[in-house]
């Protein structure tokens, strides 16, 4: 079994999710290698960062029509690579970029492709999500290789990642008829200058109905930055217009997996966890000692978090 990772960069800029999907490849135990696509001097710069892993090669694959992302010319170069090196896997993270070209190039192929994979078993076995995380279902590829598999962001743990003594990086040419590209790119879309991919946050402060009212956020948001952490809510908060929706945790919303993730007032509903269930440390504080949170948490402070938070801000400080 040869699987092929296909990591994830902007402006030579590695996407973190990339690690997860390495270091999940790596479980297997198979030969991994790792592609990185982009323009020349982008595919370098990421690839330079990818050596690290303990994988068998690193493939930077440049070119000037890739230096922006399209769906058209990344579907043509990833089908044309996976084609060159024939693995039985191709591995992606689940990023926005991810979902918008990846069941391309599995239709290119003409393989299976096993989307948002949050496990894998021994066949191998898929295990997908479904109705929004309530039932966990089992999914065997059928037909030839090679197979496509997109993972969550944050099932896979990048503390899972083997380091290594660093792996060779062959540059390439990679292989696109500019031609044939018909989307033309625009900036990435905004819904607010303030704007953040919470999917890169190592440290998160996040709010649920136990805040109470709007001009409590303030309080919240202290404590993100006495934690130089990032802000975000569960779908209440965000539906109520008291944070905005690119702040959105959970099924409907961004998945995380920071290394620290602070619940306050938040009671820990389906929805809302499968958005966050893959934190390294996750801290929960709520006056319901019954709070389906703690189920979850690490550490669990149970207590009235307009007491608690300011005194936690105090010690930061």
């Amino acid at each position: 079994m040869k699987l092929l990772v296909i990591a994830e960069q902007k402006d030579g800029i590695l996407n973190r999710a990339s690690w997860e999907a390495i270091g999940a490849a790596q479980t297997t135990g198979q030969e991994v290698k790792v592609a990185v696509f982009g323009s020349a001097a982008h595919a370098a710069a990421a690839a330079a960062e990818l050596k690290a892993a303990d994988v068998a090669e690193v493939i930077a694959a440049g070119h000037a029509a890739l230096e922006v992302y399209t769906a058209d010319g990344f579907t043509q170069a990833v089908v044309a690579l996976v084609t060159d090196e024939s693995p039985t896997h191709v591995v992606f993270a689940h990023t926005y970029q991810t979902r918008d070209y990846a069941p391309r190039v599995a239709a290119r192929l003409d393989r299976a492709i096993a989307t948002d994979v949050i496990a894998v078993k021994e066949g191998p076995v898929y295990v997908r999500q479904m109705f929004q995380g309530k039932v966990n279902a089992d999914v065997v590829l059928e037909g030839p290789a090679p197979h496509v598999v997109t993972l969550q962001i944050g099932s896979f743990r990048i503390d899972d990642l083997k380091k290594g003594a660093g792996a060779p990086v062959r540059a390439i040419e990679a292989k696109v008829d500019a031609s044939r590209i018909r989307q033309k790119a625009e900036a990435p879309f905004r819904e607010a200058k303030q704007a953040v991919d919470l999917t890169q946050a190592e440290r998160i402060v996040s709010v649920g109905r136990g805040i109470k009212a709007p001009e409590h956020i303030e309080l919240a948001k202290q404590l993100a930055t006495a934690m130089n952490a990032e802000l975000s809510a569960s779908r209440p908060i965000c539906d109520a217009g008291w944070l905005p929706m690119e702040r959105q945790v959970g099924s409907s919303g961004q998945t995380v997996s920071p290394k620290m993730y602070l619940a306050l007032g938040i009671s820990g509903a389906i929805q809302h966890v499968v958005g966050m269930k893959g934190s390294k440390t996750i801290v929960a504080i709520n006056k319901d000692p019954e709070a389906p949170i703690f189920e979850i948490a690490d550490f669990g402070i149970v207590g009235d978090l307009f007491e608690i938070v300011p005194a936690i801000i105090n010690e930061l400080k």
